[in-house]
């Protein structure tokens, strides 16, 4: 059962992205993540209201930095997702088990070198996963330099990379015994007053209700995916759960193939591929050696 959850979580998480690409042709990226949060933000208010749960933290600064990281990788990704085929956008993101993984060898590798770790040769398979993973970036970021979109493909790559640090933070939080809604709340908290930030910059775009009809269902599936994927979490098995969350990426192939007739080359579907293959590969190693990897969330 706990399978559905995230497989259901996947969809709409791939479905905001959707909203995402649509509302990113009329607003910024800033704009995108403001009305995410300020949505969200409301929906955690009233659940949180209706399960009698207190939503002052007595850890401000942990959910400060989780923001930071968090807030930071949501702008990336909304922006990758605006200037890449959506399936491309969300499986750089998802790149973050890879780059956790690749922490992990580093920490190992570092300790052989000053002598604290004496068996870097138990890691030899997740650094093939590691390197598997890395060679997929380049096999698909190969069509966003033959079609001028670079910077948006390191974009993405960046929101992976980031994301691989707010969910050691999700991690942390979860550590010090503070409840999802909350940890949910307080980062639409962060991304409603990072987006209003970042208006302050970019300004406002003009304003149509024809347009603005997107906005409301980025904050809803947002809210909504995180809340199947946090129940899936809790209650289902880790490793099962984390691998289909990849399930994603092929609810966004399938968005971007019906809906926006995005034709990716056989090498970005390869690169896909790999990307996949080594991102399951890392988590099942990485569980092995880490038993508490993090939830993942957007």
């Amino acid at each position: 059962m706990q399978a559905l959850w995230m497989l259901l979580a996947s969809a709409f998480l791939a479905s905001m992205g959707v909203c995402v690409k649509f509302a990113s042709a009329y607003f910024h990226a800033s704009e995108l993540v403001f009305f995410r949060g300020l949505i969200s933000l409301v929906m955690m208010a009233i659940y949180a209201r209706f399960a009698r749960l207190s939503l002052h933290t007595p850890v401000p600064a942990m959910h400060f930095w989780r923001n930071i990281v968090g807030v930071t990788s949501l702008g990336f990704w909304f922006y990758a997702i605006g200037k890449l085929p959506l399936a491309t956008a969300m499986t750089l993101n998802y790149m973050s088990s890879v780059w956790i993984a690749a922490f992990l060898v580093g920490g190992t590798l570092m300790g052989t070198l000053i002598g604290t770790d004496h068996d870097a040769r138990r890691q030899g398979p997740l650094v093939l996963a590691v390197l598997s993973g890395f060679a997929g970036v380049v096999l698909m970021l190969r069509p966003t330099i033959e079609q001028d979109q670079v910077f948006a493909g390191l974009v993405g790559l960046m929101s992976g990379f980031i994301s691989a640090f707010a969910y050691m933070h999700v991690m942390a939080l979860g550590r010090a015994g503070e409840p999802v809604a909350r940890i949910v709340f307080y980062f639409a908290l962060g991304t409603t007053v990072a987006g209003l930030c970042g208006m302050a910059v970019t300004g406002m775009s003009p304003w149509d209700w024809s347009h603005a009809v997107w906005l409301l269902p980025i904050g809803i599936l947002a809210s909504l995916g995180q809340m199947c994927l946090t129940r899936a979490y809790s209650r289902g098995a880790t490793l099962v759960v984390a691998n289909l969350q990849y399930s994603g990426i092929v609810f966004a192939a399938l968005y971007g193939l019906f809906l926006f007739e995005e034709q990716l080359p056989l090498i970005g579907w390869l690169g896909m591929l790999l990307i996949i293959t080594s991102g399951i590969a890392s988590t099942v190693l990485r569980t092995k050696a880490v038993p508490d990897s993090p939830a993942e969330e957007h």
